[in-house]
């Protein structure tokens, strides 16, 4: 009974410990970038200002992470379309849950989602392959 007890006072404490960490790390800017940070920094060119919010040098404004939701707005999508376009993708769309940009297909359970999905997926792809979108984007 006891070592049951002291498991999970371990797992517990493990779980507290995580949580703090993680907050820990995005006071200091220390975390990993989820796919809509990575859109708005490899794609849209917003810097990171703060760790909940990013800094569009074109239009001079901070953008806090609630204002830009792409998988849950069509609006804030269309901003990721509007900026490939820019750089030369051709954007289809098939359907309501399926688009695509130039031969990057990507589904999701609306459009804004498949978008952002499928955005997520063109910085995927040129990871290692830097001298290609990345000249276009930086």
């Amino acid at each position: 009974m006891l070592y049951n007890i002291f498991i999970i006072n371990i797992l517990l404490h493990n779980r507290t410990n995580k949580h703090e960490n993680e907050s820990k790390k995005k006071e200091k800017g220390e975390f990993t970038m989820n796919k809509t940070d990575s859109i708005a920094r490899r794609i849209l060119g917003w810097k990171l200002n703060r760790w909940d919010r990013w800094y569009d040098y074109e239009k001079a404004t901070f953008i806090h992470e609630s204002d830009f939701q792409p998988e849950k707005n069509l609006d804030h999508a269309m901003l990721i379309v509007n900026r490939l376009k820019e750089f030369g993708y051709t954007f289809t769309t098939h359907g309501e849950s399926e688009a695509s940009f130039n031969d990057v297909r990507a589904t999701g359970i609306t459009l804004s989602q498949a978008i952002t999905n499928a955005a997520y997926t063109i910085i995927e792809n040129n990871v290692e392959d830097r001298s290609t979108i990345w000249a276009q984007l930086c």
